[in-house]
Order: structure tokens, then C-alpha cells, then sequence
């Protein structure tokens, strides 16, 4: 047998060694590719973090594990909901991005049904200080007529009512009776995303005011950062649709011709609000449909305010209208709306404006959020311990079902009623819309029952629908008396149709089942009883 030459030998040890480190570099990609895969699945709730040296395992600075909830944003339902959980003994972490008070042109009116939710939270006393006004009731204009609508006060205390005020002093109120409470921990800071392990949520990272990026875990986390979360799409499927815009302008030194009322005017295209926030100002807010306003800069805004809104609005308040316009400090702010649709996931929970949305045209947004809140207290009262992730998760389903009725409610009833309040070339939609100004007008159940609901004194799904539909009854009999011809019978028939149209797809998005028969979810009745 012929031996090889020492240069065969070394060319097939060199082959082989060639074979081995491929097969390794195969194995070494085939991990990586898979950890990448794992990291792009999770990529909207555990970011890679590198530093500027280009470190690959940085050790991000933690803030300990002796917090029970971690609380993202401190607007009213942050800071409402650290002041309530803090109470019930939970140490609550809040990090919020901008601590300053704010100054926005919406969340200014909290109804009657808000209050009491702010009563039973113990927070009313952060209406005091800031020159909250009381409100009582609604005017509502169309057509050179009015009419006033008051709330069903009777059986409640006279300090019962809505309240209207600048959004940022209550707030401010609020984050300072929060950051008072020893268990509270409120911090500057921007939740750049959630910390999760094995599918449940743990904690958050964020970035302090100067730029350090820090691990906060918590077997809890509730994200409540308003209506421009970057959050929610870990948590929900968000559909938001931007239907409108209000303008926003303070008249000053004016008192409206119903005191102590909110005043919406049903002008063309869409209404016109009007409501104390001060003893001596009054906000203005004029509803622009469409995604587009005229531009404030080269006056166009200017120009569409006095010759459009202005000729509609009351004569006692034109003077003063003009007069804020002239000043020019006009602000838009877009009016979002998102049914709530949750992906439960262990560990964490949505809640405000970051989860669920509705246009602010009858101000149920703050009474939605303080409801939740008592609502989640209660609920978790029984649980001592948050760190069972999946009796958690639990708790958390059925939160999201238990809430139902009433958001749903105060949800319909402000997608319905911006509908309605719209003037429509559409002669089925004009009669609709008269006929909803009169029925209010009758008084007795025809008036109390839908200010009832609009005060969120009364947010039942099945009391809402009856009353919408006997608008629609009401427009018909009125086309129908004394003689019907074919024309009338062919419009009432339209405006049920239109009617129809309306309300049933804000149901669907909402949920039926949900909303009228929430007993049927499992959620409801098989969450598990804690002694």
C-alpha cells in the first residue's frame, strides 16, 4: 500500500478543518437568524438597547422590584388612578413625560356622573383652587330657536353637578395629591417601551430627563398616556379615525345667556360649543369636520371664523366671539375616536385615552376614565398579591368586559349625537336632526332621559337606544300627521333608514353582546373569586 505525501496529509487536514468551521459558521447563522426572528416578534415590546460605543450587552441602570404597579402618564386617569391604588396601599411607580402643567383646549367639562366617580375616589377636592365653575344643564340653539336642558339634580345634594375648568390646574391638582401620598413615586420621564419575559409584561424601560435609559418593574403596569400613545399597539388593535377638529378660543369678560350651562349651537356645518372654565373666561370650541382645518398662519382660519361661525352664533355672545378672534390666539386639536378592543396580556393593562376614545362633543371622556378607575379598584381590592401573573390576567378580562355598559354608552351616545348635530344636505338627516331639536324640547322623560345619559347619571346601553329611536318615531309621526302622501311616507321611511345607519355600526364596533349582555361573557361571570 502506497503512503501518502506529507503534503497530501496536510491538504486533506486543512479540508477538514475548512468542512468543521463551515458547519460550525452554519450552526453559529442558524442561531442568529432564530434569535433575530425572536427579537423582530417582539420588537414593539422588548427593544434591542446598544449604547454610542456600539456595547452589545449593556446593563441598563433598575429601579428595583419593591413596586406593585407601574402607572404610564400622569393626565387625569394617571394621576387620578396613582392617588387610588396608592390608597389601597399598592406603591405606585408613575412616570410621566412632561410634568409641567399642561395647556390643552379639551377634557375642560366633567359631567355630573364624573363628579360623583370623583367623590367616590376622594379627589373632589381637586376642583377646588382653580376656579371651577359648576355647570347644571345644556342650551341648545338651531334656527333662531333655544331651549334649556337641565340635569336630574333632584334627589342629590346641591354640591352635585358637572364642572368645568382649565384642563391643566386640575390635572396639576391631581399629580400634587398623588405625589403627597409616601407610597407614590411620580417621575419625569418617556416610557420608550415594555419590558416583557415569556409573554408577560414585567416592567417598562424609559429615558430620564438626562437621557439614561433605566428598567422599572413592577408585576403591573398600566399605560395611560393619552390619545397619542405609542404604546397601544402592544396592547390593542387600534382603529382610530379623526372625524373633525375643534378650533379653540377663550372669549373673555362675558357671561353666557344661560349661566353656569354648557351652550351648543347647531350650526352649519357642525355644532359650536360654549361653556364656562373661569370666572372671567369662557371657552369657544368650533367643531371643523373633515382631516384638514384653513390655516391659522395666513389667516385663513381667521377669515372662516368671522364670516362663517360668527353670523350663527348668539347675538350676546358675536361681540365677544369677534373680539377672541381678533386677539389670534386660535388652537386646533384633532377629536379622535377608537373603540376599545384589548389584547389582554399578562402583566399589563390599557386605560384612558390611550385605550378607548370618543368624540369630545359631550364630554363623557373624563367620566369614562374616573368610572374605570373605581371600577379596577374594586376589582383588584381582593388581590393582595400582583404577582401572580395569571390570576392577574384574569382580573384584567374581565375589567375590560365590566366596563362595558357604561363606556359603551357614553361612547354611543357622542358618536350618535355628533352624527345627528351635523347639518346634512341629505333631507332625511335634516329632519332627523330637527326632529331630535324638538323632541329635547318636549321636556318631562323626552328631555331628562337623554341628559341623564349625557350627564352619565344614567349610562345604561338599552336607555340610550329607546330614546334614540323615539327621535326617529318622532320625526316620522310629525312627517306622517295630518296626511300622509307617498313624499312623507318615502322620508320617514329614509330618515329610520338614516337613523339605522347612524347607530348600529357604533354598536357593532362596540360590541352588542358586550354592551347589552355583558352576563353572557365569559369573562363576566368565570373570573375567580379571591377571599
Amino acid at each position: 500500500m502506497e503512503l501518502e505525501s506529507p503534503t497530501v496529509i496536510h491538504q486533506n487536514y486543512n479540508l477538514f478543518i475548512s468542512a468543521v468551521a463551515l458547519l460550525l459558521c452554519f450552526n453559529l447563522m442558524y442561531i442568529l437568524r432564530t434569535n433575530v426572528k425572536k427579537r423582530r416578534k417582539s420588537k414593539e415590546i422588548e427593544p434591542k438597547h446598544r449604547n454610542d460605543a456600539g456595547n452589545s450587552r449593556l446593563q441598563l441602570p433598575d429601579t428595583g422590584g419593591s413596586t406593585d404597579v407601574i402607572i404610564v402618564g400622569a393626565g387625569v386617569a394617571g394621576a387620578a388612578l396613582a392617588c387610588t391604588l396608592a390608597k389601597d396601599g399598592r406603591q405606585v411607580h408613575v412616570i410621566e413625560r412632561d410634568l409641567t402643567e399642561p395647556d390643552r383646549i379639551v377634557g375642560e367639562l366633567l359631567q355630573p356622573g364624573g363628579y360623583l366617580k370623583l367623590i367616590e375616589l376622594g379627589l373632589q377636592d381637586c376642583v377646588d383652587g382653580i376656579e371651577a365653575q359648576q355647570v347644571f344643564g345644556y342650551a341648545i340653539y338651531m334656527d333662531g330657536r333655544n331651549t334649556k336642558l337641565s340635569y336630574p339634580l333632584e334627589n342629590f345634594e346641591s354640591d352635585i353637578s358637572g364642572r368645568s375648568f382649565h384642563n391643566g390646574r386640575f390635572i396639576q391638582r391631581m399629580r400634587e395629591k398623588a405625589a403627597s401620598l409616601p407610597n407614590v413615586k411620580l417621575e419625569q420621564g418617556t416610557v420608550t417601551s415594555l419590558l416583557e419575559k415569556d409573554g408577560t409584561v414585567q416592567g417598562v424601560y424609559y429615558k430620564t430627563k438626562d437621557g439614561q435609559i433605566i428598567t422599572a418593574h413592577a408585576p403591573l403596569t398600566i399605560v395611560c398616556d393619552g390619545c397619542f400613545s405609542n404604546l397601544r399597539r402592544a396592547l390593542c388593535k387600534p382603529k382610530v379615525e379623526a372625524p373633525s377638529s375643534f378650533v379653540g378660543l377663550v372669549l373673555e369678560n362675558t357671561d353666557l345667556p344661560y349661566a353656569n350651562h354648557g351652550h351648543v349651537i347647531l350650526a352649519d356645518p357642525s355644532p359650536i360649543l360654549f361653556y364656562p372654565i373661569s370666572n372671567t373666561e369662557v371657552r369657544c370650541l368650533v367643531d371643523v369636520p373633515g382631516q384638514k382645518v384653513p390655516s391659522i398662519a395666513n389667516g385663513q382660519m381667521a377669515n372662516y371664523l368671522k364670516t362663517v361661525v360668527a353670523p350663527q352664533i348668539p347675538q350676546e355672545l358675536y361681540d365677544a366671539f369677534v373680539a377672541a378672534v381678533d386677539k389670534g390666539n386660535i388652537r386646533t386639536m384633532p377629536n379622535r375616536s377608537m373603540p376599545a378592543d384589548p389584547q389582554p396580556t399578562p402583566g399589563a393593562l390599557l386605560m384612558g385615552d390611550a385605550f378607548n376614545m370618543r368624540h369630545p362633543l359631550t364630554g363623557g371622556g373624563m367620566t369614562v376614565a374616573l368610572s374605570d378607575i373605581v371600577l379596577l379598584r374594586d376589582l383588584l381590592r381582593p388581590l393582595k398579591n400582583l404577582s401572580d401573573a395569571p390570576t392577574l390576567c384574569k382580573y384584567l378580562e374581565c375589567f375590560y368586559t365590566l366596563r362595558k355598559p357604561v363606556s359603551s354608552t357614553i361612547n354611543t351616545l357622542a358618536g350618535a349625537l355628533y352624527k345627528v348635530f351635523c347639518a346634512s344636505p341629505d333631507p332625511a338627516r335634516q329632519e332627523m336632526r330637527s326632529a331630535c331639536f324638538d323632541y329635547l324640547s318636549l321636556g318631562g322623560m323626552c328631555s331628562k332621559g337623554p341628559i341623564s345619559l349625557l350627564s352619565g347619571l344614567n349610562p345604561r346601553p338599552i336607555v340610550l337606544f329607546l330614546h334614540f329611536f323615539a327621535v326617529a318615531i318622532y320625526g316620522v309621526g310629525r312627517l306622517l300627521i295630518p296626511f300622509p302622501s307617498p313624499k312623507r311616507l318615502w322620508l320617514g321611511a329614509r330618515l329610520i333608514s338614516s337613523a339605522s345607519g347612524i347607530i348600529f355600526p357604533i354598536i357593532k364596533s362596540e360590541g352588542v353582546r358586550q354592551m347589552f349582555f355583558p352576563a353572557t361573557v365569559p369573562a363576566y361571570y368565570k373570573a375567580p373569586q379571591v377571599g
